[in-house]
């Protein structure tokens, strides 16, 4: 895990910006926050892995409230936003954890993965998922 923010001072101003966006929007209705999200990934490319776990990373070293597991929501918000400013967008999903300990869950993925999360993909469930769309 990586200890360090990407991208020095800009790079930290950009992660706790997106960090107290995603705190915020976490906070909404569950079809307000797909509207938003779906927005915000228009016009995007795929994200791949790498690039999507570098931001995970320096959201959970930005912020204790988005390190833990109840934290998951707004981290995966944070990171979308984050890879939305490199140009690309990792599949956002929020569903439920299948295996123990059951659980709703908030979680990223890209190049076919889950990022940074532990267990394999059958252990969850996607309720609601956006995607990057490169048609608008």
């Amino acid at each position: 895990m990586p200890s360090e923010r990407p991208g020095g001072r800009k790079g930290r101003v950009r992660t706790k910006a997106a960090v107290a966006i995603g705190l915020l929007m976490a906070r909404l209705p569950p079809r307000r926050l797909k509207t938003l999200l779906k927005r915000a990934a228009k016009g995007a490319g795929p994200a791949d892995c790498q690039q999507t776990e570098r931001h995970y990373y320096a959201v959970r070293v930005a912020s204790r409230r988005c390190a833990g597991w109840q934290g998951c929501l707004p981290r995966s918000i944070a990171v979308a936003l984050l890879c939305r400013l490199d140009g690309v967008w990792p599949d956002w999903c929020t569903g439920v954890r299948v295996t123990p300990p059951f659980a709703a869950h908030a979680w990223l993925e890209a190049d076919g993965r889950i990022v940074a999360e532990p267990g394999s993909p059958d252990a969850y469930r996607a309720l609601i998922r956006v995607e990057a769309r490169r048609d608008g």
